[in-house]
Order: structure tokens, then C-alpha cells, then sequence
């Protein structure tokens, strides 16, 4: 299904009773985020805040849940396109066949070829009204949490052009405003922006980009799908709307934008222009990425549609918005995964613990020994897989998305000190846990059903290790401050402890001493250190600190032949050891979460939801455990 701008979806989200307009007026600043969070991860509907300031609605929270989601790339359910793209995929890497056969596939080629956008003379929708003295004081850009460097817009769709190809790109960078008609442009060294931005650079030329908001919610999720460099992310989404995204040229510069786009930002950033400090931004890691130096964006005309909605998102400690965005690309990626690089891929998933480029878990069909290694040693070299710190292999009967279910399996099939393979390799900018920016350790854990010749000699993997015999190292409580051993039980041999650091610089190493004694005696175990200040029987929030606050080449330690500890604490604790600066995690302000509790009401949202920051505060590191965030 075709959406002709944001009222359009809408229209449709009202139909389905997936949206809720709030009238009490709601500032931009720190407000909107607060309200946004707690209904987000309360599992609430999309928000139409319309009284804020401006004459632009803020649409957010519209991509999610599974129901919103499947209703922007006009599915019934997100498998729909993914099963659809796959048998596409099949019919055109098929070989052999009769003629009729053959000819029973034009229609499908048919189809494809309607998925190009094509270019329209006229004037869009989006140029109804057109300003040539833009001032982005108009829209409604959210300041999202306290410690940003500023107000970001954060779902911008920034069209580039590379000088000497003319390959065209749309990619999602976060843009904060500078003032009246300049940003900054935060395309990572890794995105195809910066890559075009480095071509105009060589040239000495001015690059002319355009940022549009809004339109059909499909090309919001197109521009976040990793497509190669070379397919239009517009092609994708005519894929997905089942109709051509037909583009018109923008006002100030050579480039095309959707006709029915609410918002144009036109503009250039000149490569031979002094970078700007950009940030810190409360980013989707759950932690501040911190400020550094990006190109600035300068803009030479505003144009909207008549009535124009601003679309926004936040990010933050998750389960956040994106995850419904990464859960339909896990969908729809799936079919050229197997069929243009790894046949044997069954299924994968990024748990939003793991923040996409975290932990990435992949089924395979496996049918030789050490597939499993193979399909790592694939997969870390793949487009953006390559970013993926913690990759878990797994074959058999296992549902992945079942944690309990997977974890079992994972242990039953991973011997800890044969089936890991450690390296290093490029890291998403937004790691902050590794030594060096953008590069650092790895793991791949291969833990598919193992042939024979897998196994050593005489080796049986063992598993069982029941809670009460875990040794409690600690009881005076002055470095493992709490410890959670229940995963035993359940024939999972994970161990979760707290570990004081603030107090003592040396911890890990004083617990690593506490437990290498008795870990003699356990078969098989996996311990997990986190700060203090986690809840160690909150498992999605042990899991989030871990996969973010470890680089698990230099912070794993065998305490024995089958102990593997891996340290997922703040390095940034280690007595000045870290070379790096250690951002703070993000959360409201107490003033903001009591301005909201005490306008709750007026909002119309339905029964009091407590702020999310009320859980994760405590986790923020204070005076003279502070990290700067400057």
C-alpha cells in the first residue's frame, strides 16, 4: 500500500486505532522524549503531538510495534515481504526450466522493473510552499535528553550524489541544529555520505545535499536498510509499496527528492569549510555518544506540503523504536543473505539488548564439521555485519527468538574453550568500549549441533551445575557485591555477579582471584561481571551492559580450561588506564520526569506509566566518578 505523505499513514493509524493526538501543549525540549519513552516501552501507540509551538505536528513512536511497522511497508504481517522478496530472489537465480516456465517469470520481472523510481518534471506536493529564507526555527526539533549538545533532527532522509558517478544515496545521520539555517552532518566514516562527501572534497567543489522528512513511511525504513552502495534505496521501497516513487527536482540543487515528501531541506556542505564540534547526543547504544568534529550542513531553501507533519524518533537505553525498524530488516534481508552469499542461513536476530551491532544471532542449516566457523568468518566480513561484536552460530530445532530456549541450546552445543574464535576488526563509530575509535575485538561463538570430527577424543561437553554449588567468594561484600546464579537451575551455566569499581580500581582482578579457586570444580560455566549498580537478576539490562561495555578480545579471562569470565564493566573506572573518554548513560532529568508526572493527566494518554529513567538513574555515575561528557 502507497501512502501520499504522513497524513496519509495517518489517516490509516487512526483507522486502526494505533495512534493517539495529544492537544495539551507538549515542549519540544525534553518534554516530548519523556512521554515518548515511557509510552514506547510501555508497548504503546504511535503519538500525534500536535501543540508544540510550531505549525508542524511531531509524529513519533510510528514504527513501533510489529502492527505499525507491517502497516508502513503495507503488509499484513512483516514476514509477507520478506517471503515475497525470497521467492523473487529464487525465481531469478533459478536456472534451467522450459520456455513456459520462463515466460511464467515476466510478470515478476514486470514487477521489479515498477519498483524504479522514475523523475517528474512538475513541481511535488512537497514544494507547495516553498521558503528561500529558511529558518529551522519553524520545526519542531526535539532537544532529547538532558546532556545533548543541542536540538537534533533524527529522522532526516539526507540525499547525496557522488561528483564523478553519479551514484545517488539516501542514508539516516542525525543532524543537530547550529543555528537559524546551518547543522551539523554526522555521517560515520563507514556510511556512504561520507564516502561521496570525500569525493567532492577531492574535487574542491561545494556538495549539494538534501535532507526530506516525512512522505510514505517506507522511505524512512528504506533509508536505514543496508542496501549495497549501488541499489536506490528508492527501488527498495517502490519494492515495498507495490508503486514507484515518483521524485521532482529540488529548488536550489541537481537533486530529486520524493514528490510527496512533507518536509525539503535543501542545502550544500562545502568540504573546504572548518569542521564543527558536533554533539554529545543521547544515542541508541543507551549511552551518549560523545561530541567530535563533522561537517556542517547549510541550507538554501525550506519547502512542505500543505499540511506538512514532522516526523521524529528517540533513541536511548532500549527496547526503543528502532528495534522495530532492525526487526524488519532481519525479515526482510533474510532471502538475499541466502541466496546471493550464505545458503545455509535459516534465520537471524538481533536482540535489542545488543543495539543491532552488538550481538547477532544466526541459524544455519548445518550438513559438514565446521560450517559453523564458516559462516563466522563470512559473516564478519559482510557489509554491516562486519560491525557485529558478539556473532552466536546455532543449528537444530531452536527457536532464536525464545532467550531461555536459546540459551540452553547455546550450552549444550559450545564447548567455551574450543568453539570461540576471538579477533579484531572495524567497530561501529558509536562503540564506545574498545581501546581504539572504531576498531577493536570480536568474538564468534559457534555453537551449531557438532559432526564428530568436532569433538575431542573422549570428550563429552557437560553442563549441570546447580545454583547452591556455586561459592559465594565475596562475603564481606567489599568487591562482588551480589551474585546470580539461578540460570543453573535451569541447566544454563551462567553466573552474573556485581563488582564494585568505583570504589576499587582493581576489582576485576581481585575477582578474578576470588573465583579461579573454585572454578576448579565447575565443568563448564560462563561468568558475567557488571557494575554495582545493575540489578544482577534483571537479565535484559545485564545483557545491554554487557554487550555495550565490553571489547570481548581484551576483557575475557579463562579462569580455567572451561571458565570463561568476561568483564562487562565501566573501564572508564580503571584509575586513568582507559585511553578513551567513557560516556554516561541516558537518562531524563529529574525535573523533566516530575513535569511530566505532573501534567499526566492532561495529556489523555490513559492510565499513569512511571518514567523508564526511574530504573536506569542509578546507573548514571556522579561526582567524582562523573565521566565528562564534553
Amino acid at each position: 500500500m502507497a501512502y501520499s505523505g504522513l497524513k496519509g499513514y495517518i489517516t490509516e493509524l487512526e483507522k486502526q486505532n494505533e495512534l493517539i493526538r495529544i492537544k495539551a501543549f507538549t515542549d519540544p525540549v525534553l518534554e516530548i522524549t519523556e512521554i515518548t519513552d515511557r509510552i514506547v516501552k510501555s508497548g504503546g501507540k504511535a503519538l500525534l503531538f500536535e501543540n508544540n509551538g510550531t505549525a508542524f505536528p511531531v509524529l513519533i513512536n510510528a514504527f513501533g510495534s510489529d502492527r505499525r511497522m507491517s502497516l508502513a511497508i503495507g503488509r499484513n504481517n512483516l514476514d509477507d515481504a520478506g517471503n515475497e522478496l525470497e521467492l523473487l530472489f529464487k525465481k531469478m537465480t533459478g536456472s534451467g526450466g522450459s520456455l513456459m516456465s520462463k515466460i511464467s517469470f515476466l510478470p515478476q520481472l514486470l514487477s521489479l522493473s515498477s519498483s524504479l523510481p522514475s523523475k517528474s518534471a512538475r513541481k511535488g506536493s512537497c514544494q507547495d510552499v516553498v521558503i528561500m529564507d529558511p529558518d529551522l526555527g519553524i520545526l519542531p526539533v526535539l532537544k532529547c535528553w538532558p546532556h545533548d549538545g543541542g536540538r537534533f533532527i533524527t529522522l532526516p532522509m539526507v540525499h547525496t550524489i557522488h561528483p564523478e558517478t553519479g551514484s545517488t544515496n539516501v542514508g539516516m545521520y542525525r543532524m543537530q541544529v547550529i543555528d537559524r539555517n546551518t547543522t551539523g552532518m554526522h555521517w560515520q566514516r563507514h556510511k556512504t555520505g561520507a564516502n561521496h562527501f570525500e569525493a567532492w572534497k577531492k574535487k574542491g567543489l561545494k556538495m549539494p545535499v538534501t535532507v526530506t522528512l516525512g512522505g510514505d513511511p517506507v522511505y524512512t525504513y528504506a533509508a536505514t536498510a543496508p542496501l549495497p552502495e549501488n541499489i536506490s534505496e528508492y527501488i527498495l521501497a517502490g519494492f515495498l509499496r507495490k508503486q514507484k516513487v515518483k521524485l521532482v527536482r529540488c529548488i536550489t540543487n541537481q537533486l530529486y527528492v520524493p514528490s510527496d515528501a512533507d518536509i525539503v531541506i535543501e542545502g550544500y556542505v562545502d568540504p573546504s569549510e572548518e569542521l564543527f564540534w558536533e554533539g554529545p547526543f543521547g544515542d541508541h547504544t543507551g549511552f551518549y555518544s560523545l561530541a567530535d568534529w563533522y561537517p556542517k550542513f547549510h541550507v538554501t531553501c525550506i519547502s512542505h506540503s500543505g499540511n506538512a507533519i514532522y516526523p521524529a524518533t528517540i533513541v536511548g537505553i532500549p527496547p526503543m523504536e528502532d528495534a522495530w525498524l532492525a526487526k524488519t530488516t532481519e525479515k526482510i534481508f533474510l532471502a538475499p543473505v541466502k541466496m546471493a552469499m550464505l545458503p545455509e542461513v535459516e534465520d537471524f536476530h538481533m536482540p535489542d539488548a545488543g543495539v543491532a551491532h552488538n550481538l547477532t544471532i544466526v541459524k544455519i542449516k548445518k550438513s559438514y564439521p565446521g560450517q559453523g566457523m564458516k559462516v563466522i568468518s563470512s559473516l564478519f566480513g559482510a557489509g554491516q555485519m562486519m560491525f557485529t561484536k558478539y556473532l552466536v552460530v546455532i543449528s537444530g530445532e531452536v527457536e532464536i527468538r525464545n532467550y531461555p530456549e536459546l540459551l540452553a541450546h547455546i550450552f549444550q552445543n559450545t564447548d567455551l574453550e574450543r568453539d570461540l574464535l576471538f579477533c579484531r576488526g572495524p567497530l561501529d563509530v558509536l562503540d564506545h568500549s574498545s581501546d581504539s575509535f572504531s576498531f577493536g575485538g570480536k568474538v564468534g561463538i559457534d555453537a551449531t549441533i557438532k559432526h564428530h570430527e568436532e569433538l575431542p577424543v573422549g570428550n563429552v561437553i557437560s553442563i549441570k551445575l546447580r545454583s547452591e554449588e556455586v561459592f559465594n567468594p565475596d562475603p564481606g561484600r567489599k568487591v562482588i557485591t551480589d551474585i546470580n546464579s539461578d540460570l543453573c537451575d535451569m541447566g544454563i551455566p551462567v553466573i552474573v555477579i556485581a563488582v564494585n569499581s568505583s570504589e576499587d580500581p582493581d576489582a576485576i582482578s581481585k575477582a578474578h582471584e576470588m573465583l579461579r579457586e573454585p572454578s576448579g570444580q565447575w565443568r563448564q560455566c560462563l561468568i558475567i561481571a557488571v557494575d554495582h549498580p545493575v540489578d544482577v537478576r534483571d537479565y535484559h539490562t545485564v545483557a545491554w551492559q554487557l554487550f555495550g561495555d565490553s571489547d570481548p578480545l581484551r576483557d575475557h579471562e579463562y579462569l580455567s580450561d572451561k571458565v570463561l569470565f568476561l568483564d562487562g564493566t565501566i573501564k572508564g573506572r580503571r584509575g586513568g588506564s582507559f585511553p578513551r573518554r567513557w560516556p554516561n548513560v541516558v537518562c531524563a532529568a529529574e525535573e523533566t520526569i516530575g513535569a511530566i508526572d505532573a501534567k499526566w493527566e492532561f495529556l489523555a494518554l490513559g492510565p499513569y506509566i512511571p518514567s523508564p529513567s526511574l530504573k536506569y538513574i542509578k546507573l548514571i555515575r556522579k561526582g567524582k566518578d562523573s565521566i565528562s561528557l564534553e
